[in-house]
């Protein structure tokens, strides 16, 4: 409330900032570079549950507007495998090889550098 009667206060148009929106905000800091699901998280300050469930949406906005995305696929950090073949955006909960639960989460990016 306080925030929209400071913004009513600002005269000038150009001067009024509005927040951003939760997925505007996740395709600007994809934009800037590669991400995990939890360090959007920690920069927006919403749950990691929440990016998750928004990431499909961000991407298909991030193809609409041409601009490339990537996925640097989750790795077992025990024997080196890669979960190219994952559809899913979270982290897959063991190795399918060696049965590890130690996994590197996927890496989001919206800059081709992925």
């Amino acid at each position: 409330m306080l925030l929209i009667c400071v913004l009513l206060l600002i005269s000038d148009p150009k001067e009024r900032q509005l927040p951003m929106t939760l997925r505007k905000e996740m395709m600007r800091l994809l934009e800037e570079g590669p991400r995990t699901a939890r360090e959007l998280s920690q920069k927006i300050g919403v749950r990691e549950k929440e990016i998750l469930a928004h990431l499909p949406h961000v991407v298909k906005s991030l193809a609409a507007g041409k601009h490339p995305f990537s996925i640097t696929p989750a790795q077992c950090l025990e024997c080196g495998h890669k979960f190219r073949d994952r559809r899913r955006f979270t982290i897959p909960s063991r190795c399918p090889r060696c049965r590890s639960e130690r996994i590197e989460p996927p890496v989001f990016s919206a800059c081709g550098d992925g």
